[in-house]
Protein backbone atom coordinates (compact mmCIF):
# COMPACT_ATOMS: atom_id res chain seq x y z
CA UNK A 1 0.00 0.00 0.00
CA UNK A 2 1.00 3.77 -0.25
CA UNK A 3 2.85 4.62 2.52
CA UNK A 4 1.50 8.20 3.00
CA UNK A 5 -0.55 10.86 1.72
CA UNK A 6 0.82 12.04 -1.73
CA UNK A 7 -0.27 15.94 -2.66
CA UNK A 8 2.53 16.87 -5.34
CA UNK A 9 2.22 20.10 -7.00
CA UNK A 10 5.11 20.15 -9.62
CA UNK A 11 6.48 17.55 -12.31
CA UNK A 12 8.47 16.01 -9.84
CA UNK A 13 6.09 15.58 -7.14
CA UNK A 14 4.24 14.05 -9.80
CA UNK A 15 7.27 11.08 -11.24
CA UNK A 16 7.42 10.53 -7.74
CA UNK A 17 3.39 10.13 -7.07
CA UNK A 18 3.64 8.26 -10.71
CA UNK A 19 6.45 5.59 -9.14
CA UNK A 20 4.26 4.91 -5.99
CA UNK A 21 1.62 4.14 -8.04
CA UNK A 22 3.25 2.05 -10.61
CA UNK A 23 5.21 0.10 -7.90
CA UNK A 24 1.85 -0.42 -6.03
CA UNK A 25 0.16 -2.02 -9.46
CA UNK A 26 3.09 -4.18 -9.86
CA UNK A 27 2.86 -5.78 -6.16
CA UNK A 28 -1.07 -6.33 -7.08
CA UNK A 29 0.07 -8.41 -9.56
CA UNK A 30 -0.12 -6.38 -12.91
CA UNK A 31 3.06 -7.39 -15.37
CA UNK A 32 2.86 -3.55 -16.90
CA UNK A 33 1.23 -0.34 -16.18
CA UNK A 34 1.43 2.97 -17.44
CA UNK A 35 0.07 6.53 -15.59
CA UNK A 36 -0.62 9.65 -17.00
CA UNK A 37 -1.27 12.33 -14.08
CA UNK A 38 -2.94 15.76 -15.57
CA UNK A 39 -3.37 19.33 -14.09
CA UNK A 40 -4.22 22.70 -15.44
CA UNK A 41 -6.60 25.84 -15.41
CA UNK A 42 -9.60 26.87 -17.78
CA UNK A 43 -11.34 29.56 -18.03
CA UNK A 44 -13.79 31.13 -20.61
CA UNK A 45 -15.87 34.00 -20.80
CA UNK A 46 -18.76 34.18 -23.68
CA UNK A 47 -20.11 37.92 -24.34
CA UNK A 48 -23.32 38.73 -26.03
CA UNK A 49 -24.04 42.62 -26.51
CA UNK A 50 -21.98 43.51 -24.48
CA UNK A 51 -22.86 41.49 -21.40
CA UNK A 52 -21.39 38.27 -19.76
CA UNK A 53 -23.54 36.03 -20.73
CA UNK A 54 -21.44 33.21 -19.13
CA UNK A 55 -18.19 32.94 -17.42
CA UNK A 56 -16.40 29.53 -16.33
CA UNK A 57 -13.13 28.90 -14.28
CA UNK A 58 -11.71 26.02 -12.83
CA UNK A 59 -8.70 24.35 -11.67
CA UNK A 60 -8.49 20.08 -12.06
CA UNK A 61 -5.99 17.50 -11.49
CA UNK A 62 -6.60 14.18 -12.49
CA UNK A 63 -4.86 10.62 -12.53
CA UNK A 64 -5.32 7.66 -15.30
CA UNK A 65 -4.04 4.56 -14.37
CA UNK A 66 -3.62 1.34 -17.33
CA UNK A 67 -2.78 -2.04 -15.62
CA UNK A 68 -2.02 -5.07 -17.89
CA UNK A 69 -1.87 -8.61 -16.13
CA UNK A 70 -0.61 -10.58 -19.14
CA UNK A 71 -2.88 -9.72 -21.93
CA UNK A 72 -5.94 -8.24 -20.09
CA UNK A 73 -5.86 -4.84 -19.19
CA UNK A 74 -7.87 -2.18 -17.94
CA UNK A 75 -8.22 1.50 -17.13
CA UNK A 76 -9.43 3.79 -14.67
CA UNK A 77 -9.02 7.25 -13.33
CA UNK A 78 -9.74 9.68 -9.93
CA UNK A 79 -9.44 13.39 -8.64
CA UNK A 80 -8.59 12.03 -5.10
CA UNK A 81 -5.01 12.17 -4.52
CA UNK A 82 -5.40 10.74 -1.14
CA UNK A 83 -3.72 8.02 -0.24
CA UNK A 84 -6.96 5.64 0.69
CA UNK A 85 -8.46 6.78 -3.26
CA UNK A 86 -4.86 5.95 -4.67
CA UNK A 87 -4.38 2.50 -3.06
CA UNK A 88 -8.35 1.24 -4.28
CA UNK A 89 -7.75 2.46 -7.44
CA UNK A 90 -5.05 -0.10 -8.04
CA UNK A 91 -6.75 -2.44 -6.38
CA UNK A 92 -9.87 -2.26 -8.81
CA UNK A 93 -8.22 -1.62 -11.97
CA UNK A 94 -6.05 -4.98 -10.95
CA UNK A 95 -9.25 -6.60 -10.29
CA UNK A 96 -10.80 -5.04 -13.59
CA UNK A 97 -8.18 -6.46 -15.57
CA UNK A 98 -8.18 -9.84 -14.02
CA UNK A 99 -11.90 -10.06 -15.75
CA UNK A 100 -11.43 -8.90 -18.81
CA UNK A 101 -10.82 -11.27 -22.02
CA UNK A 102 -7.56 -11.30 -23.41
CA UNK A 103 -6.04 -9.62 -26.39
CA UNK A 104 -3.03 -10.61 -28.06
CA UNK A 105 -1.83 -7.03 -29.48
CA UNK A 106 -2.34 -5.37 -25.99
CA UNK A 107 0.58 -4.74 -23.86
CA UNK A 108 3.26 -1.36 -23.34
CA UNK A 109 5.38 0.05 -26.39
CA UNK A 110 8.98 -2.02 -26.79
CA UNK A 111 10.90 -0.27 -23.49
CA UNK A 112 13.62 0.04 -26.35
CA UNK A 113 11.23 2.31 -27.90
CA UNK A 114 10.79 4.74 -25.23
CA UNK A 115 11.07 8.36 -26.27
CA UNK A 116 14.79 9.76 -24.62
CA UNK A 117 14.94 13.37 -25.93
CA UNK A 118 11.76 15.57 -25.20
CA UNK A 119 13.06 18.94 -26.40
CA UNK A 120 11.29 22.15 -25.37
CA UNK A 121 8.79 22.96 -28.01
CA UNK A 122 7.67 26.33 -26.85
CA UNK A 123 4.62 25.28 -25.59
CA UNK A 124 4.01 27.13 -22.77
CA UNK A 125 3.18 30.80 -21.77
CA UNK A 126 3.46 32.00 -18.12
CA UNK A 127 1.51 35.29 -18.67
CA UNK A 128 -1.21 35.29 -16.35
CA UNK A 129 -4.30 37.24 -17.29
CA UNK A 130 -6.96 38.53 -14.88
CA UNK A 131 -10.64 37.97 -15.04
CA UNK A 132 -11.29 41.70 -15.98
CA UNK A 133 -9.11 40.91 -18.91
CA UNK A 134 -10.47 38.45 -20.22
CA UNK A 135 -13.55 39.78 -20.27
CA UNK A 136 -12.47 42.76 -21.78
CA UNK A 137 -10.95 40.93 -24.81
CA UNK A 138 -15.06 39.15 -25.42
CA UNK A 139 -16.14 43.03 -25.24
CA UNK A 140 -14.19 44.32 -27.45
CA UNK A 141 -14.20 41.19 -30.00
CA UNK A 142 -17.62 41.97 -30.25
CA UNK A 143 -18.02 45.62 -29.84
CA UNK A 144 -15.38 45.80 -33.25
CA UNK A 145 -17.54 43.47 -35.13
CA UNK A 146 -20.65 46.06 -33.91
CA UNK A 147 -18.70 48.87 -35.27
CA UNK A 148 -17.26 47.64 -38.56
CA UNK A 149 -21.15 48.08 -40.28
CA UNK A 150 -24.80 49.59 -39.39
CA UNK A 151 -25.65 46.29 -40.73
CA UNK A 152 -24.22 44.05 -37.92
CA UNK A 153 -27.56 44.15 -35.79
CA UNK A 154 -26.90 41.48 -33.50
CA UNK A 155 -24.39 38.85 -32.16
CA UNK A 156 -24.84 35.40 -30.76
CA UNK A 157 -21.47 36.24 -28.93
CA UNK A 158 -17.66 36.60 -28.58
CA UNK A 159 -15.53 33.93 -26.94
CA UNK A 160 -12.55 34.32 -24.73
CA UNK A 161 -10.78 31.11 -23.44
CA UNK A 162 -7.59 30.37 -22.00
CA UNK A 163 -5.83 27.21 -20.57
CA UNK A 164 -2.44 25.62 -19.14
CA UNK A 165 -1.49 23.20 -17.64
CA UNK A 166 0.88 20.10 -17.21
CA UNK A 167 1.13 16.49 -18.42
CA UNK A 168 3.44 13.78 -16.61
CA UNK A 169 3.45 10.46 -17.87
CA UNK A 170 5.31 7.48 -16.73
CA UNK A 171 5.50 3.76 -16.83
CA UNK A 172 6.87 0.47 -15.74
CA UNK A 173 9.45 0.29 -18.38
CA UNK A 174 11.01 3.13 -16.27
CA UNK A 175 9.66 5.77 -18.67
CA UNK A 176 9.07 9.34 -17.18
CA UNK A 177 8.11 12.02 -19.34
CA UNK A 178 6.72 15.70 -18.69
CA UNK A 179 5.61 19.02 -20.23
CA UNK A 180 3.83 22.01 -19.74
CA UNK A 181 1.11 23.59 -22.54
CA UNK A 182 -1.01 26.87 -22.64
CA UNK A 183 -3.68 27.88 -25.33
CA UNK A 184 -5.23 31.59 -26.05
CA UNK A 185 -8.04 31.55 -28.13
CA UNK A 186 -11.14 34.61 -29.07
CA UNK A 187 -14.11 33.42 -31.70
CA UNK A 188 -16.41 36.11 -32.43
CA UNK A 189 -20.01 35.16 -34.39
CA UNK A 190 -22.07 38.78 -35.06
CA UNK A 191 -25.10 38.66 -37.11
CA UNK A 192 -25.62 40.88 -40.22
CA UNK A 193 -29.26 41.97 -41.49
CA UNK A 194 -30.09 43.61 -44.94
CA UNK A 195 -32.48 46.89 -44.54
CA UNK A 196 -34.37 45.62 -48.07
CA UNK A 197 -35.44 42.39 -47.07
CA UNK A 198 -34.85 42.01 -43.19
CA UNK A 199 -32.58 39.01 -44.17
CA UNK A 200 -30.19 37.66 -41.89
CA UNK A 201 -26.87 36.04 -41.71
CA UNK A 202 -23.92 34.93 -39.67
CA UNK A 203 -20.44 34.37 -39.36
CA UNK A 204 -17.57 33.57 -37.19
CA UNK A 205 -14.52 34.31 -37.14
CA UNK A 206 -11.80 33.57 -34.26
CA UNK A 207 -7.65 32.68 -33.91
CA UNK A 208 -6.09 29.96 -31.37
CA UNK A 209 -2.27 30.54 -30.05
CA UNK A 210 -0.28 28.99 -27.47
CA UNK A 211 1.15 32.53 -26.98
CA UNK A 212 -1.27 35.02 -25.61
CA UNK A 213 1.51 37.88 -27.25
CA UNK A 214 0.95 36.22 -30.48
CA UNK A 215 -2.86 36.37 -30.55
CA UNK A 216 -4.39 38.84 -33.08
CA UNK A 217 -5.98 42.18 -31.56
CA UNK A 218 -9.83 41.35 -30.32
CA UNK A 219 -10.37 44.78 -32.37
CA UNK A 220 -8.86 42.54 -35.76
CA UNK A 221 -10.86 39.15 -34.53
CA UNK A 222 -13.99 41.15 -34.41
CA UNK A 223 -13.87 42.89 -37.78
CA UNK A 224 -13.12 39.64 -40.01
CA UNK A 225 -16.26 38.51 -38.27
CA UNK A 226 -18.22 40.86 -39.23
CA UNK A 227 -16.70 41.30 -42.89
CA UNK A 228 -17.81 37.24 -43.38
CA UNK A 229 -21.03 37.94 -41.94
CA UNK A 230 -22.32 40.83 -44.14
CA UNK A 231 -20.40 39.24 -48.01
CA UNK A 232 -23.28 37.01 -46.94
CA UNK A 233 -26.14 39.11 -47.14
CA UNK A 234 -28.30 38.72 -50.21
CA UNK A 235 -27.75 34.79 -50.56
CA UNK A 236 -29.13 33.05 -53.17
CA UNK A 237 -29.54 29.22 -54.98
CA UNK A 238 -27.55 28.35 -58.37
CA UNK A 239 -29.25 25.72 -60.72
CA UNK A 240 -27.61 21.91 -60.48
CA UNK A 241 -24.76 22.24 -62.82
CA UNK A 242 -21.01 20.69 -62.65
CA UNK A 243 -18.43 23.44 -61.97
CA UNK A 244 -14.80 23.67 -60.53
CA UNK A 245 -15.05 24.38 -56.64
CA UNK A 246 -12.49 26.09 -54.60
CA UNK A 247 -12.23 25.57 -50.54
CA UNK A 248 -11.29 28.31 -48.53
CA UNK A 249 -8.89 27.49 -45.49
CA UNK A 250 -11.77 26.73 -43.08
CA UNK A 251 -13.59 24.26 -45.70
CA UNK A 252 -10.16 22.78 -46.92
CA UNK A 253 -9.28 21.83 -43.48
CA UNK A 254 -12.17 19.79 -43.04
CA UNK A 255 -11.40 18.05 -45.94
CA UNK A 256 -7.78 17.42 -45.03
CA UNK A 257 -9.53 16.17 -41.55
CA UNK A 258 -11.19 13.56 -43.51
CA UNK A 259 -7.92 12.33 -45.33
CA UNK A 260 -6.41 12.18 -41.55
CA UNK A 261 -9.57 10.34 -40.64
CA UNK A 262 -9.12 7.51 -43.45
CA UNK A 263 -5.58 7.18 -42.74
CA UNK A 264 -6.00 6.75 -38.31
CA UNK A 265 -5.28 3.17 -37.76
CA UNK A 266 -8.74 1.80 -36.22
CA UNK A 267 -10.85 2.39 -39.12
CA UNK A 268 -8.03 0.62 -41.01
CA UNK A 269 -7.54 -2.18 -38.76
CA UNK A 270 -11.21 -2.54 -38.72
CA UNK A 271 -11.46 -2.16 -42.48
CA UNK A 272 -13.56 0.78 -42.38
CA UNK A 273 -11.71 3.20 -44.83
CA UNK A 274 -11.22 4.01 -48.04
CA UNK A 275 -7.65 3.79 -48.17
CA UNK A 276 -7.16 0.42 -46.77
CA UNK A 277 -4.45 -1.30 -48.28
CA UNK A 278 -3.52 1.60 -49.97
CA UNK A 279 0.76 2.26 -48.80
CA UNK A 280 2.31 3.30 -51.70
CA UNK A 281 -0.44 4.23 -53.86
CA UNK A 282 -0.79 7.02 -55.68
CA UNK A 283 -4.17 8.06 -53.95
CA UNK A 284 -3.78 12.19 -54.31
CA UNK A 285 -3.05 14.95 -56.81
CA UNK A 286 0.73 15.02 -57.31
CA UNK A 287 0.12 18.58 -55.62
CA UNK A 288 0.02 16.99 -52.49
CA UNK A 289 2.22 16.73 -49.84
CA UNK A 290 0.87 16.15 -46.63
CA UNK A 291 2.66 15.77 -42.97
CA UNK A 292 2.15 15.65 -39.42
CA UNK A 293 4.79 17.09 -37.55
CA UNK A 294 4.40 16.37 -33.47
CA UNK A 295 7.51 18.53 -33.45
CA UNK A 296 6.64 21.69 -34.60
CA UNK A 297 8.21 24.74 -32.02
CA UNK A 298 4.40 26.36 -30.73
CA UNK A 299 2.41 23.84 -32.56
CA UNK A 300 -1.11 23.75 -31.83
CA UNK A 301 -0.84 19.74 -31.80
CA UNK A 302 2.96 19.50 -30.64
CA UNK A 303 3.96 17.65 -27.81
CA UNK A 304 7.91 16.07 -26.80
CA UNK A 305 6.17 12.41 -26.73
CA UNK A 306 2.83 10.74 -27.59
CA UNK A 307 0.13 9.05 -25.18
CA UNK A 308 2.57 6.02 -24.64
CA UNK A 309 5.75 7.57 -24.33
CA UNK A 310 6.81 7.18 -27.97
CA UNK A 311 8.98 10.26 -29.25
CA UNK A 312 6.53 12.34 -31.70
CA UNK A 313 8.27 13.04 -34.83
CA UNK A 314 7.51 14.22 -38.64
CA UNK A 315 5.74 12.01 -40.50
CA UNK A 316 5.02 12.04 -44.09
CA UNK A 317 1.34 10.76 -45.16
CA UNK A 318 1.47 12.18 -48.68
CA UNK A 319 3.89 12.58 -50.96
CA UNK A 320 3.36 14.13 -54.25
CA UNK A 321 0.19 12.34 -54.02
CA UNK A 322 1.56 8.95 -53.12
CA UNK A 323 -0.05 7.51 -49.32
CA UNK A 324 3.34 6.77 -47.59
CA UNK A 325 2.54 6.55 -44.20
CA UNK A 326 -0.46 5.81 -41.88
CA UNK A 327 -1.15 7.38 -38.48
CA UNK A 328 -0.53 4.46 -35.66
CA UNK A 329 -0.48 4.31 -31.98
CA UNK A 330 1.09 0.46 -31.02
CA UNK A 331 -2.28 -0.82 -30.55
CA UNK A 332 -3.13 -0.17 -34.18
CA UNK A 333 0.22 -0.57 -35.38
CA UNK A 334 0.04 -4.17 -34.44
CA UNK A 335 -3.31 -4.86 -35.72
CA UNK A 336 -1.85 -3.77 -39.47
CA UNK A 337 2.12 -5.60 -38.67
CA UNK A 338 3.21 -1.86 -38.73
CA UNK A 339 5.19 -0.17 -36.19
CA UNK A 340 3.72 3.21 -34.21
CA UNK A 341 4.19 6.39 -36.04
CA UNK A 342 4.16 8.46 -32.35
CA UNK A 343 0.52 9.33 -32.51
CA UNK A 344 -0.99 7.95 -29.70
CA UNK A 345 -3.37 10.39 -28.39
CA UNK A 346 -4.58 9.82 -24.75
CA UNK A 347 -7.20 11.59 -22.24
CA UNK A 348 -6.60 11.33 -18.59
CA UNK A 349 -8.70 7.33 -17.74
CA UNK A 350 -8.85 6.27 -21.42
CA UNK A 351 -6.50 4.05 -23.24
CA UNK A 352 -4.65 5.62 -26.23
CA UNK A 353 -6.24 5.97 -29.24
CA UNK A 354 -4.46 7.25 -32.26
CA UNK A 355 -5.00 11.60 -33.19
CA UNK A 356 -2.93 13.75 -35.64
CA UNK A 357 -0.32 16.41 -33.95
CA UNK A 358 0.01 19.16 -36.55
CA UNK A 359 -1.52 17.74 -39.99
CA UNK A 360 -0.73 20.00 -42.59
CA UNK A 361 -0.88 20.38 -46.55
CA UNK A 362 1.99 21.75 -47.66
CA UNK A 363 1.60 25.22 -49.36
CA UNK A 364 1.52 26.09 -53.38
CA UNK A 365 1.86 29.81 -55.01
CA UNK A 366 -0.81 30.93 -56.10
CA UNK A 367 -3.09 33.54 -53.83
CA UNK A 368 -6.34 32.66 -53.13
CA UNK A 369 -7.72 35.71 -55.31
CA UNK A 370 -5.50 34.12 -58.11
CA UNK A 371 -7.17 31.13 -57.68
CA UNK A 372 -10.39 32.50 -57.63
CA UNK A 373 -9.09 34.59 -61.03
CA UNK A 374 -8.87 31.94 -63.08
CA UNK A 375 -11.99 30.29 -62.97
CA UNK A 376 -14.80 31.66 -65.24
CA UNK A 377 -17.52 29.87 -63.62
CA UNK A 378 -17.78 28.03 -60.25
CA UNK A 379 -18.63 27.86 -56.51
CA UNK A 380 -16.30 29.30 -53.70
CA UNK A 381 -16.70 27.31 -50.14
CA UNK A 382 -16.87 29.10 -47.28
CA UNK A 383 -19.16 27.22 -44.95
CA UNK A 384 -20.25 22.93 -44.70
CA UNK A 385 -23.18 22.11 -43.10
CA UNK A 386 -23.78 18.30 -41.96
CA UNK A 387 -21.92 15.33 -42.66
CA UNK A 388 -23.11 13.49 -45.25
CA UNK A 389 -19.22 10.88 -46.07
CA UNK A 390 -18.99 7.29 -45.94
CA UNK A 391 -15.28 6.79 -45.22
CA UNK A 392 -15.46 3.14 -46.02
CA UNK A 393 -16.09 4.24 -50.03
CA UNK A 394 -15.68 7.86 -49.73
CA UNK A 395 -18.54 8.80 -50.64
CA UNK A 396 -19.15 12.04 -50.14
CA UNK A 397 -22.27 15.16 -50.33
CA UNK A 398 -22.69 17.87 -47.75
CA UNK A 399 -24.42 21.59 -47.58
CA UNK A 400 -22.50 24.33 -48.59
CA UNK A 401 -22.40 28.59 -48.30
CA UNK A 402 -20.08 30.25 -49.95
CA UNK A 403 -20.00 32.63 -52.96
CA UNK A 404 -20.25 31.80 -57.18
CA UNK A 405 -17.31 32.82 -59.46
CA UNK A 406 -18.37 34.07 -62.64
CA UNK A 407 -15.24 35.98 -65.00
CA UNK A 408 -12.63 35.64 -61.90
CA UNK A 409 -15.19 37.02 -59.22
CA UNK A 410 -16.88 36.77 -56.30
CA UNK A 411 -20.67 37.61 -58.11
CA UNK A 412 -22.92 37.15 -55.26
CA UNK A 413 -23.52 34.85 -51.98
CA UNK A 414 -25.20 31.63 -52.04
CA UNK A 415 -26.58 29.20 -49.62
CA UNK A 416 -28.95 26.13 -49.83
CA UNK A 417 -26.75 24.10 -52.27
CA UNK A 418 -25.07 20.88 -52.10
CA UNK A 419 -21.92 19.66 -53.01
CA UNK A 420 -21.21 15.54 -54.18
CA UNK A 421 -18.20 13.63 -55.54
CA UNK A 422 -16.08 11.02 -53.74
CA UNK A 423 -13.01 11.43 -51.56
CA UNK A 424 -11.00 9.37 -53.82
CA UNK A 425 -11.47 11.00 -56.98
CA UNK A 426 -11.70 14.82 -54.89
CA UNK A 427 -8.42 14.24 -53.77
CA UNK A 428 -7.12 13.33 -57.43
CA UNK A 429 -8.47 16.11 -58.74
CA UNK A 430 -7.21 18.84 -56.61
CA UNK A 431 -5.56 21.32 -59.46
CA UNK A 432 -4.41 23.94 -57.54
CA UNK A 433 -3.02 24.85 -53.71
CA UNK A 434 -3.01 27.90 -52.52
CA UNK A 435 -0.09 29.52 -49.93
CA UNK A 436 -2.44 30.96 -47.52
CA UNK A 437 -1.67 28.03 -44.83
CA UNK A 438 -2.44 29.45 -41.42
CA UNK A 439 -2.71 26.98 -38.50
CA UNK A 440 -5.86 27.53 -35.99
CA UNK A 441 -6.11 23.70 -34.53
CA UNK A 442 -4.28 21.02 -35.31
CA UNK A 443 -5.52 20.51 -38.85
CA UNK A 444 -4.26 23.11 -41.24
CA UNK A 445 -5.15 23.54 -45.02
CA UNK A 446 -4.30 26.39 -47.68
CA UNK A 447 -7.09 26.91 -50.14
CA UNK A 448 -7.50 24.63 -52.54
CA UNK A 449 -8.74 23.80 -56.19
CA UNK A 450 -10.89 20.65 -57.16
CA UNK A 451 -11.26 21.00 -61.05
CA UNK A 452 -14.60 19.75 -60.82
CA UNK A 453 -17.69 18.43 -58.71
CA UNK A 454 -21.45 18.45 -58.86
CA UNK A 455 -22.86 21.44 -57.18
CA UNK A 456 -26.83 20.66 -56.39
CA UNK A 457 -28.99 23.80 -56.32
CA UNK A 458 -32.48 24.57 -57.47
Amino acid sequence: MLEKTTMPNSANGYAQLAADVLGQAKACGATEADIVVADGETFSVQVRVGTVDRLTKAREKRLGLRVFIGKRSATTSTSDFSRASLNQLVADTCTLAGAVVEDDVSGLPDAGHMAVEQPDLDLYDDTVLDTDTQIDWAKRGEAAAFATDPRVTNSEGAEFDSSSGRVVLANSHGFVGSYRSSNFSLSVSPIATESATGGMQRDAWYQVQRKFARLASAESIGQEAARRAIRRLGARKVATKRVPVVFDQETAGSLLANLCSAVSGYGLYKRASFLLDQLGQTIASDLMTIYDDGRMVGGLGSRPFDGEGLATRKNTIVERGVLKSYLLDTYSGKKLGLPSTGNASRSVGESPSVGPTNFYLVPGVKSQLEIIGSIKEGLFVTELIGFGINMVTGDYSRGACGFWIENGELAYPVEEITIAGNLKQMLKDIDVIGNDLVFRGRIASPTVKIAEMMVAGS
